[in-house]
């Protein structure tokens, strides 16, 4: 019984402090952390009592009763807490404070005005909660007061010394100032206890977020590298004249005016992104096609950590369909391998089993961009099953767009699928497709899928196919059956080059169509060459490639 009375409850908490990860951000250490169970990462707030103030104490246990009953998504997210005699551990969302965001930013070639823009507009969005919908004075709003979470997005924290608005100075928290000296610099002129006071210090985080750290508070009338968008509305935010500075709502609707800081698509996207329950499908259909378009110039994190959800999400329970596939591509792009294993490999799996015609013909367009994520095994029971469905479809675009998908698929089929089912649609189509163009992919795509087959289907297969293409109505479809036989050629044997291809192509000496005798021309020629090189010395019969070899992957791609 005693035991229990005696446990360390810091012990049992859920949460663990990462070594190492210590900085400073007030009267309080962060550190990085992870949940015991589960390992979701975290950031943990602790103050050691023994080594702070009484004033510091004070703060600090009001800055944690306050995060717990503050909720606000631009205000920095409480988790959890533990509160001893000796320390308060709180834990909240991962973030890095702003400072180390935007050193980190620097290194990597600086943040964009797009970034800067919608880290304000969430600052501001919080500040204007806290003042207008809670009436609470901020008093400690800063550089140091924000972070930012590994989406890109800024948060509001540092609640330490927040007051009721109508709270007597005389019965309020210390300022910032009587707990660090260096604060006086950010002190408005006036001295009255107001929202007046946060939206100084609003316009002292633009000035150091723009120019590094405040020198005095005379500097503040040095614009700087503060963006020429934003200098007519930070000059109304360090106004001497108290009762002439913006309100926080006001500021944000006057800069989100046409042409001011915060109207940009940036700005527009993310703020469709905090309403995309509520809108209806045509208007989600048009931001999904638009942000293609956007992301190239949206940052990464935030297209990772941000965008990415809301298109899984999109397809996964909005029935958004093929328009989410170029963006989701894009994002793509920005994941490692084992992230897009993860999250993006299981929605395009599920993806080909749609009978969305326009999702299956995206998806074939850009298989590119993902077949290297995908197993062999997934290939062949969950994504080929449904993709030889465009074999037989009615849409001829669907048809040949399937086609071309073998070229990027037909390494990863297994014998089964690549010797029998594909070659028994490849026959089909290329005998019976009533356009032509897709009955000369067909033969185009057997040339070079070739190495893939195995020798007793190439045998098989080959000559007969190519042949068939030679007297094809279609003038390039007859042109792919002589390509056909020249990619193919080290498959051959001596016989079967002099006593089955060649009298194939000689018939077509004399094509209607010039291109087709061209290529007639060189094949025969080079198959005659090769012969008679045989024929005068026959060790070099394996050296030129007519030994009608049946093993090996050899390529040969003479032709495109």
């Amino acid at each position: 019984m005693w035991a229990f009375f005696a446990r360390d409850p810091v012990k049992d908490f859920n949460y663990e402090i990462l070594p190492e990860t210590q900085e400073t951000s007030g009267i309080w250490t962060l550190h990085r952390g992870k949940r015991k169970t589960g390992g979701d990462p975290v950031s943990v707030f602790v103050y050691e009592v023994s080594t702070g103030t009484e004033e510091q104490t004070q703060l600090a246990k009001a800055a944690f009763k306050r995060m717990k009953t503050l909720r606000h998504p631009n205000i920095l997210a409480y988790v959890d807490g533990l509160e001893t005699e000796k320390s308060l551990y709180l834990v909240t969302e991962q973030v890095t404070p702003l400072t180390a965001h935007l050193k980190a930013q620097s290194d990597r070639g600086g943040s964009g005005d797009l970034e800067m823009s919608w880290g304000f507009h969430q600052i501001v969005k919080a500040l204007s909660f806290l003042v207008n919908d809670c009436h609470l004075l901020h008093n400690n709003l800063g550089i140091w007061s924000v972070f930012v979470d590994r989406a890109g997005e800024w948060k509001l924290g540092g609640l330490d010394h927040m007051t009721p608005e109508n709270e007597d100075a005389s019965t309020s928290l210390p300022s910032a100032k009587a707990v660090h000296s260096d604060m006086d610099k950010y002190d408005p002129p006036e001295a009255a206890h107001n929202w007046a006071g946060d939206v100084w210090r609003l316009g002292c985080l633009i000035w150091e977020v723009f120019n590094g750290p405040l020198p005095r508070t005379s500097s503040l009338r040095s614009l700087g590298k503060i963006p020429k968008a934003l200098v007519p509305h930070y000059c109304e935010l360090v106004g001497a004249n108290a009762r002439a500075r913006p309100n926080p709502a006001r500021f944000l609707q006057n800069c989100r005016a046409p042409g001011g800081f915060l109207s940009n698509s940036f700005v527009e996207s993310n703020l469709f992104l905090e309403e995309i329950q509520i809108k209806d499908p045509a208007e989600k259909h048009q931001f999904f096609q638009d942000l293609s378009e956007n992301l190239d110039s949206f940052p990464e994190d935030f297209c990772k950590h941000k965008v990415l959800p809301q298109l899984l999400t999109a397809f996964e329970f909005g029935n958004a369909g093929a328009v989410v596939l170029t963006p989701l591509f894009k994002v793509g792009k920005f994941l490692s391998a084992e992230e897009y294993q993860q999250k993006i490999i299981p929605v395009i799996v599920k993806m080909f089993s749609s009978t969305d015609r326009a999702m299956r013909i995206r998806l074939l367009q850009q298989m590119e961009q993902f077949i290297q994520y995908l197993n062999d095994a997934a290939v062949n029971s969950q994504i080929f099953p449904h993709v030889v469905h465009g074999f037989t479809d009615t849409n001829p675009a669907i048809r040949e767009q399937t086609v071309k998908s073998m070229l990027l698929l037909a390494p990863k089929l297994n014998e089964s699928n690549v010797n029998q089912e594909l070659m028994r649609h490849f026959a089909r189509l290329q005998a019976r497709d009533e356009q032509g163009p897709i009955r000369c992919n067909t033969t185009v795509c057997l040339g070079k899928i070739a190495p893939y087959l195995n020798a007793g289907t190439r045998q098989r297969v080959l000559i007969s196919a190519f042949s068939r293409a030679t007297k094809d109505p279609f003038p390039a479809s007859r042109a792919a059956g002589v390509l056909g036989f020249a990619a193919t050629h080290n498959y051959y044997s001596v016989t079967e080059s002099a006593a089955r291809v060649l009298p194939t192509l000689c018939t077509l000496a004399v094509d209607p169509d010039k291109n087709v005798r061209d290529q007639a021309f060189k094949a025969i020629k080079s198959f005659l060459t090769k012969l008679e090189t045989v024929s005068e010395d026959p060790t070099k019969l394996a050296e030129i490639g007519l030994t009608g070899r049946k093993g090996g992957r050899r390529r040969n791609w003479l032709w495109g």
